[in-house]
């Protein structure tokens, strides 16, 4: 199973991504992560990004997920091809090639999460800050959305302390590790 958190920049995805880990390696899952590959990218980003910068963006997110599910059975993605591919956009415009690899990458994941803007991105030593961006994406993230037919399932943004409750039950994972009935065999050999 591939999840991905979908959204703009400073919405707490990764948080979400550490956090749902956190819960399934409790139920004892193979589970591992694909963080964001654009923190690594040797090009530029944000605001000042290319459309060489993105391309090396998108390939290393597919490459990523490709190398991580081939390892483990339940993978969790601090970003998908879909977001990734809304920064191309906003700084090149589409690009039917891109278009097409979206598109066909898009498949691949078996639930996409947009995680909401709650509140303005913070500098994190690399973060973009400014809000009209953070909000561009998240507008194109839908537009692009829209266009390729994605179901998306939108967090609540009043409910945030549900949120990883909420992606499991979507998921159709348990709440919680299967308890062990200690008291079962002493219960039976009265």
């Amino acid at each position: 199973m591939k999840i991905a958190f979908i959204g703009s920049h400073g919405v707490g995805k990764t948080t979400l991504c550490y956090d749902l880990a956190a819960r399934l390696k409790r139920q004892d899952r193979a589970v591992d992560l694909v963080k964001e590959v654009a923190r690594s990218c040797p090009l530029p980003i944000n605001r000042e990004t290319t459309l060489p910068a993105q391309a090396w963006i998108l390939h290393t997110q597919i490459a990523q997920e490709i190398a991580t599910a081939a390892q483990h059975d339940i993978v969790i993605c601090d970003r998908s091809v879909l977001d990734n591919y809304a920064y191309l956009v906003h700084s090149a415009g589409r690009q039917p090639a891109y278009d097409a690899l979206v598109k066909a990458w898009v498949g691949t994941y078996d639930r996409l999460f947009k995680v909401p803007i709650v509140d303005a991105p913070t500098f994190d030593g690399l973060r973009d800050t400014s809000q009209t961006f953070q909000h561009d994406i998240d507008a194109l993230i839908d537009e692009l959305a829209g266009d390729l037919g994605l179901t998306c399932h939108a967090l609540d943004p009043n409910a945030r302390d549900g949120w990883i409750d909420a992606v499991l039950t979507e998921s159709g994972l348990p709440l919680h590790p299967p308890q062990i009935d200690l008291f079962s065999g002493a219960a039976a050999a009265k």
